[in-house]
């Protein structure tokens, strides 16, 4: 009888899923807790927004950077360096400045970097025919190429060049993964995992934060939903946890038609799921407090950002600023301890263009 009763419960799928499932979430115990969420927010009359949180144990020395269109650029990879001259403007938030991790360009396209322990860069052969791109660009040429999500996919299903990462300044490995959102409200994310570049598309994709890979991340989100937020929410600081936290705020929010409104609303929600300041583990990057948020509207083109160290948000106004061909490189210095308020669109300086990372193979 008790033989019959146990292959009658193992037979029973809901059974074998939340097997699955537990050990799963057994799994997610022994990995490190990874930093960063990214929300998108689809309000009325088609006001679109994404937020981030960027989590990491130092304060990689941000700034904010404008770059105008027509900068011709290289793929700092060696001689398979990928080449091309940038279509549009953008402004973005770069680390150490040797990179940029996050930004919106003039199109409304927003891509965001975040770190994913699973991600294993491919390893060209020795006749691999493919253009390669240093990590520290890989933002930047979602941004200078790309007014929509649907162009950004149809560049990278070519499969025509691949990653080389690097190391940070800080020693950290470079295993990260992408998400890019536009205008539409349309999303995709980006992850190279054992050295396949994996796609996925959609407008429901509106979240991303880290570990594990975004289809297993998925997975354990329909598991809470099933619960309900209203019932309970995961509350800890890991990724799996703040992705079902952002999942269910990111809707729960009123939708609304005024950027005003719905810009406090995006920045509740990544506050909801940022890291305090103090909690980090310096062995564990990834186990880190909060350092910046950043809020792009990408209907009106504003570009907000809060240092979680200063009292004031502050955005630009891309409108403000002079973007087209030959207009030089302008930095707006977050580094040197003046506290910013309101439209900052002026008060970027005139310098040289930033000096990306090269690949270090």
């Amino acid at each position: 009888m008790f033989l019959s009763s146990f292959t009658n419960l193992i037979n029973n799928s809901d059974f074998v899923k939340t097997i699955a499932l537990s050990a799963m979430m057994v799994n997610l115990l022994q990995l490190p807790v990874l930093g960063c969420t990214r929300a998108v927010y689809l309000g009325n009359e088609n006001l679109v927004i994404t937020g981030r949180t960027m989590d990491w144990l130092t304060q990689m020395d941000s700034n904010l950077w404008a770059f105008p269109k027509g900068i011709e650029r290289s793929g700092l990879a060696g001689e398979k360096s990928m080449a091309w001259t940038s279509k549009y403007g953008s402004v973005g938030v770069s680390v150490w400045d040797i990179g940029i991790a996050d930004g919106m360009n003039e199109m409304g396209l927003v891509a965001n970097m975040l770190y994913l322990t699973e991600t294993e860069f491919p390893t060209p052969s020795a006749d691999d025919s493919r253009k390669a791109i240093s990590l520290s660009l890989w933002v930047q040429y979602m941004l200078d190429n790309f007014a929509t999500v649907e162009e950004a996919v149809a560049a990278m299903e070519k499969d025509e060049f691949y990653v080389i990462p690097m190391k940070s300044p800080d020693g950290k490995e470079g295993t990260v993964h992408l998400s890019v959102s536009d205008a539409t409200g349309d999303s995709a994310i980006f992850e190279y995992i054992d050295g396949k570049l994996q796609i996925h598309h959609s407008r429901d994709y509106q979240v991303m934060t880290n570990s594990p890979p975004f289809e297993q991340q998925m997975a354990l989100n329909g598991y809470w939903q099933n619960i309900g937020g209203t019932t309970m929410l995961p509350g800890t600081n890991r990724a799996s946890d703040r992705f079902v936290r952002a999942s269910f705020y990111i809707n729960a929010v009123p939708k609304t038609a005024d950027a005003v409104q719905g810009i406090a609303n995006v920045f509740s929600v990544m506050r909801n799921t940022s890291v305090p300041l103090g909690i980090a583990t310096p062995e564990r990057p990834e186990i880190s407090s909060t350092i910046w948020r950043t809020v792009a509207d990408q209907k009106n083109r504003r570009y907000f950002f809060e240092s979680t160290r200063q009292p004031n948000v502050f955005w630009v106004d891309m409108a403000n600023l002079d973007l087209s061909a030959g207009s030089p490189s302008r930095k707006l210095t977050l580094t040197d301890g003046t506290i910013f308020s309101g439209d900052t669109s002026e008060l970027f300086e005139t310098t040289e263009t930033m000096q990306f990372l090269p690949a270090s193979d």
